[in-house]
């Protein structure tokens, strides 16, 4: 993804993280598209890869909500024509915003347009704002769309929001705010095995390279493409404190799926929270919820 390219036929571009890509993301790609098209060049996401605070502050990086892959298609979906992923270096983020724009957007994209939220920042310190861009922009003869943001049920649309509603169980709220159903995607380890032994065998999830919401008991449904697209999936993310085990796993019962899975990377669709962990007094009392639980997620997985 790092091989940058010179493209002189330019562009109209928008520069950010686009994590989760939500509908504040798809308002201004949706005018991004607009203006590319209406001067007859591509749409680009400029996006940097790493990110930014993983070279200047690596102990506050966070999992993020997304995996480029998972990114681009998700901008691909919407419109956009190419997703940049810009080699992050400390060279890059020593640059003023002057330099950016000039060397950067102007001389290696030739930007034709550019499309930015209200709280845009770039360059050193991120010291440039929208009003430095604009003042750039209009030196450069660069159109620039500043968009307002994006509100939903008087809450404005971020991913700062919805990342803490995903740490805090709420899948369904944060749904509604990103263009699809939030996703995880990890690898199938061996595990205790104990599933197996109560006639509801898991596959344990290692790898797993984005935000893990809060424990609990999800609705799901298998995303990897093969035989088990589609499988509705009862998701626990938690300890097991029935067995006395406090480490925290995330283990995806594919409902009505008995293959081996081991070794593979599966993708899951998170519907919604159904229940929190909690201890049970007897295996008989676990087993009669596991199977309420799959009940529930079969109504809730379309």
């Amino acid at each position: 993804m790092h091989s940058v390219k010179t493209h002189a036929e330019g562009c109209v571009l928008t520069v950010g993280n686009f994590d989760g890509v939500h509908l504040g993301h798809r308002a201004l790609i949706e005018r991004l598209v607009e203006r590319a098209a209406s001067k007859g060049c591509p749409a680009v996401v400029f996006t940097f890869d790493p990110p930014p605070l993983k070279i200047l502050q690596p102990d506050r990086v966070r999992p993020p909500l997304t995996w480029n892959t998972r990114r681009e298609s998700l901008l691909k979906s919407i419109g956009v024509d190419r997703v940049e992923f810009y080699p992050t270096t400390r060279e890059l983020l020593s640059l003023s915003a002057e330099e950016f724009f000039r060397s950067v957007l102007i001389e290696r994209f030739g930007v034709k347009g550019m499309v930015e939220g209200p709280n845009f920042r770039f360059g050193r310190d991120r010291l440039g704002d929208v009003e430095t861009l604009r003042t750039l922009c209009d030196a450069a003869s660069v159109g620039l769309d500043v968009l307002v943001p994006q509100s939903l049920g008087g809450t404005m649309v971020s991913s700062t929001q919805i990342r803490q509603w995903i740490q805090e169980g709420e899948i369904g709220l944060a749904n509604r705010c990103l263009v699809e159903p939030y996703r995880l995607i990890g690898r199938v380890e061996h595990g205790a095995g104990r599933g197996r032994t109560l006639g509801f065998p898991t596959a344990n999830l290692e790898s797993i390279p984005v935000l893990v919401p809060q424990h609990g008991v999800y609705a799901a449904k298998v995303c990897t493409e093969g035989g088990i697209f589609g499988t509705p999936v009862a998701l626990h993310i938690g300890p097991n404190p029935t067995f006395g085990e406090e480490a925290t796993k995330v283990e995806a019962h594919l409902i009505g799926y008995s293959g081996d899975l081991y070794g593979q990377e599966i993708e899951l669709q998170i519907i919604d929270r159904v229940r929190t962990v909690r201890k049970f007094e007897s295996k008989d009392a676990l087993l009669a919820q596991l199977s309420t639980d799959i009940a529930t997620v079969l109504q809730l997985v379309k």
